[in-house]
């Protein structure tokens, strides 16, 4: 349908109504020309729509046969209009009209005559909700649903229909809007072969249970034999490090046994036929543990490399074993003995002979990878492992501490890549560790310089793109990050980090399915990072999807109940269903575990939410004083002014936020467009051109 354009617009987040002619392909010329005619009278003749073009707030989508119709008022807004086209096509039988309703992200909107676009997952979601439906079919997002339930008059209306399955295998749910009156009271056609697939299905899985147990007998016959079938080939291209066990004197050497075992590691990952699990989860085991089935299940391997490491002066020996966890075969082994200047042939041995007993596929840059060398200076190396060895335990004044190793490591090889690229790590990430009061205006430019450094220096490196990348979404340059993004990973598909940091920038942008499947990525190859897990559950809430949010996040907390960012955001996502006491609970303990501005933050939001007012400002009180001294995120403190109705100071707050160079990061400014909290303040001018500036892509 082609509605008319509004002119010169840019706005952030949208109240979609989607409409689609059904069996339009099969009309006559002619009769595709009458009903979109027609159709186009009574949209432009609702209330709704005549109300909110007046004020300025509503967008047309032209899509062909179908349209977009884009509210910038409230969720009801969408579903009066709906209500209102429904009554009017009673008169127009001939007209078979299905419609889908979403509240989301939606990117910027130049003028629409000149062909910019209207994109984001308000949009997306809207029409894949509408898909679902048959004609008549008003069908609402469940974050729709949501909205309304707090409307009494609307309860009538809605009716539940469960999950339906949309483009490439995703399920959303989906809620009915109709009475007796209008809608379309009948379950969707695609709901119903849904329905018979599980019915089917549940039958099916007894019988292939029994054809599965039959099998796994077989199976076992065969395997003992010989693990030749294609099964067992791709299951053998996945491979986990074990920490190597540290055979030196000198305990402080844990760290150069932490290093060897972690390049052996990122020299595996640049292959992309093998999958290789991330050093974070591998490090919650020990060197040379006696339940590796156990261990392989939980890293969903097939292979496990055990290692030790024995430095002397300037030799070291390195004795490594693969072996099959599965069969408890052992693959291969080897010892090496070798002067330090060595280390890194001795790495790109292993590797390489490991490549070559799972039978993985090299590609050339692959095998530049695996031979390289990335420092002649021995001192230099061993100062980056250091650096790495701080890096990876991942408190404010360990990332000091690494960032200073970093620069020793620069000072001995000042063409040594991979330095540059963990210092940019340490200065883009600083800043988030509030307690070191770390300021971005200073620590973002120093990361720009090390990770632009790194990539000069090295453009096949995936770890350097993948700063460069972090370094510029945290500078809102979006477009060029999502370039390096995209480049690292094609260099290394492995690179965990590359998959997280990527899902944030694309959620951050409001392409929270996008996000949530690279963050879902990140999880495979770093099954038991406590962040990317944490990152994972709140992925799901910003797509909708509450439930499975609550069950990640309560499973990460399972991994380490001490870790307190999964408290927070599992306080979050119950605050966002309104289970205000629970989610109270999670806050709770999360600052009880150290608190921070964020959480002090989100704790002071929900003792005021609870009538709780006195310790709400009590906490406002240790914010504002804790940032006359250091650095404190003032997206954080916007949150707390605003559940307190301070409106303006909110919004003064936020830009200030952006005035700071706030990173463009998650539970802060990154946020902005997927943080329920500020729902309040969405349709403000004032706010919607603070978006507008974060997502122009102009320097700061």
């Amino acid at each position: 349908m082609a509605f008319e354009s509004s002119s010169d617009v840019k706005f952030e987040i949208g109240h979609v109504l989607f409409i689609d002619v059904v069996g339009y392909s099969k009309l006559l010329i002619t009769g595709q020309s009458e009903q979109i005619q027609k159709l186009r009278e009574i949209v432009r003749g609702t209330e709704q729509f005549r109300a909110a073009e007046a004020e300025g707030r509503l967008l047309r989508l032209p899509t062909g046969d179908g349209g977009a119709l884009v509210f910038r008022t409230s969720a009801e807004a969408p579903v009066m209009c709906a209500l209102e086209i429904s009554k009017a096509l009673k008169n127009h039988p001939e007209i078979r009209v299905r419609m889908g309703i979403h509240s989301g992200p939606v990117n910027q909107v130049t003028d629409l005559n000149e062909q910019a676009n209207i994109a984001g997952a308000g949009i997306n979601i809207a029409q894949r909700v509408m898909d679902c439906g048959d004609a008549g079919h008003i069908l609402l997002s469940k974050r729709v649903a949501d909205d309304l339930e707090h409307y009494p008059q609307w309860r009538p209306y809605l009716h539940e229909l469960g999950d339906c399955e949309v483009k490439h295998g995703v399920r959303i749910g989906v809620i009915n809007l109709y009475d007796n009156e209008i809608g379309n009271p009948q379950v969707p056609k695609k709901l119903q072969v849904l329905k018979k697939h599980r019915t089917r299905g549940r039958w099916s899985a007894i019988a292939t249970a029994l054809l599965l147990l039959a099998g796994i007998v077989a199976a076992f016959v065969v395997v003992s034999k010989r693990a030749s079938t294609s099964t067992a080939i791709i299951a053998n291209k996945s491979i986990a490090v074990l920490p190597f066990e540290n055979l030196s004197r000198d305990p402080d050497n844990a760290f150069f046994a932490e290093g060897v075992q972690d390049e052996i590691l990122t020299r595996l990952a640049k292959v992309a036929d093998l999958k290789v699990i991330s050093r974070t989860s591998t490090q919650h085991f020990k060197s040379a543990p006696e339940n590796l089935p156990q261990i392989a299940k939980q890293l969903a391997v097939a292979n496990i490399l055990e290692g030790s490491v024995q430095k002397a002066n300037d030799q070291v020996r390195v004795n490594v074993q693969l072996i099959n966890a599965l069969t408890d075969a052992h693959l291969w082994a080897d010892t090496y003995d070798r002067k330090l200047t060595d280390l890194f042939a001795v790495e790109s041995d292993i590797a390489k002979s490991i490549a070559d007993t799972l039978q993985a596929k090299l590609s050339r840059s692959a095998e530049h990878v695996l031979a390289s060398h990335p420092t002649e200076n021995p001192e230099a190396h061993e100062l980056y492992l250091k650096g790495r060895y701080f890096w990876n335990r991942r408190t404010g004044e360990n990332l000091k501490k690494a960032a200073d190793y970093f620069q020793q490591a620069i000072g001995k090889d000042p063409k040594y890549a991979l330095a540059y690229s963990g210092l940019a790590d340490c200065h883009v990430l600083l800043p988030v560790y509030s307690e070191l009061g770390s300021n971005p205006r200073d620590e973002l430019p120093k990361a720009l310089d090390a990770a632009r450094k790194a990539v000069e220096l090295d453009d096949t490196l995936a770890e350097a793109h993948t700063s460069l990348a972090r370094a510029l979404a945290s500078s809102l340059q979006l477009t060029a990050a999502m370039s390096e993004f995209n480049r690292a990973i094609e260099l290394n598909p492995n690179y965990a980090t590359a998959h997280q940091w990527f899902g944030e920038c694309l959620q951050s942008q409001g392409h929270v399915e996008e996000g949530l499947a690279e963050l879902k990525r990140a999880q495979e190859l770093d099954p038991l990072s406590l962040i990317i897990n944490s990152l994972l559950g709140f992925a799901f809430d910003a797509a909708g999807k509450s439930d499975e949010a609550i069950a990640q996040l309560r499973k990460t907390i399972e991994i380490d109940p001490n870790f307190g960012s999964a408290h927070g955001l599992l306080g979050n996502v119950l605050e966002n269903r309104g289970q205000l006491k629970e989610a109270i609970v999670e806050y709770e303990k999360n600052n009880s575990l150290g608190s921070d501005p964020v959480g002090l933050a989100q704790l002071a939001r929900a003792y005021f939410l609870v009538g709780r007012k006195a310790e709400a400002q009590q906490l406002w009180n240790e914010l504002k004083s804790l940032s006359e001294r250091q650095y404190v995120p003032a997206y954080s403190m916007a949150i707390v002014q605003l559940t307190f109705g301070n409106k303006d100071d909110a919004i003064r707050l936020l830009e200030k936020s952006y005035e700071d160079h706030a990173p463009f990061d998650s539970a802060d400014l990154g946020w902005i467009l997927v943080d329920h909290r500020l729902d309040p303040i969405r349709s403000d001018p004032r706010f919607k051109k603070l978006v507008t500036r974060i997502l122009s892509g102009e320097p700061r």
